[in-house]
């Protein structure tokens, strides 16, 4: 039995902790890595103490079709990464390692091309996180150097994330 390479198991447990997001267009789920120790993880879902969407049976975002990558702020929920930031301290974060899984409700596919949006770039960096490892498919991922971020501010020129 082949035995599972370190990154895949770490995007392995953030695609496990999707499963408890409650977003009903998009389950992420991340992971906050420092010298092979979970530090922390988080997933996205409504302010504790608030509704979820899952519990009201509907998406604001969704019944204004609104794109991916836009109007974050209609959005009930904290972000995968936020989350998994708020229940870490910062010197443990400091040059970790953050794992991205995130999975389209509908359809239980991997997100093509997914990324943290602007705002989740923007805790990142200021967490000190040093890299980003985003799954693509259940073997494939790509790693984002946080410095990147830092180098080419799209709060500049408009990229969008998610």
């Amino acid at each position: 039995m082949a035995r599972r390479d370190k990154i895949n198991y770490y995007l392995d447990l953030a695609d496990i902790v999707s499963q408890r997001g409650t977003c009903l267009r998009r389950r992420y789920g991340a992971v906050i890595v420092k010298n092979d120790e979970v530090i922390s993880t988080g997933y996205a879902g409504a302010p504790r103490g608030r509704k979820n969407c899952c519990d009201l049976g509907k998406c604001i975002r969704q019944e204004l079709n609104i794109p991916r990558g836009e109007r974050y702020e209609l959005c009930r929920s904290v972000h995968a990464e936020a989350n998994a930031i708020i229940s870490a301290s910062r010197d443990k974060m400091i040059d970790s390692t953050l794992y991205l899984s995130g999975r389209e409700a509908a359809t239980n596919e991997y997100i093509k091309n997914s990324n943290s949006c602007s705002m989740c770039k923007r805790l990142i960096i200021n967490a000190g996180i040093k890299k980003v490892i985003v799954r693509d498919s259940a073997t494939e991922f790509r790693e984002v150097d946080v410095q990147d971020w830092i180098d080419h501010d799209e709060s500049l020129d408009g990229v969008k994330g998610y």
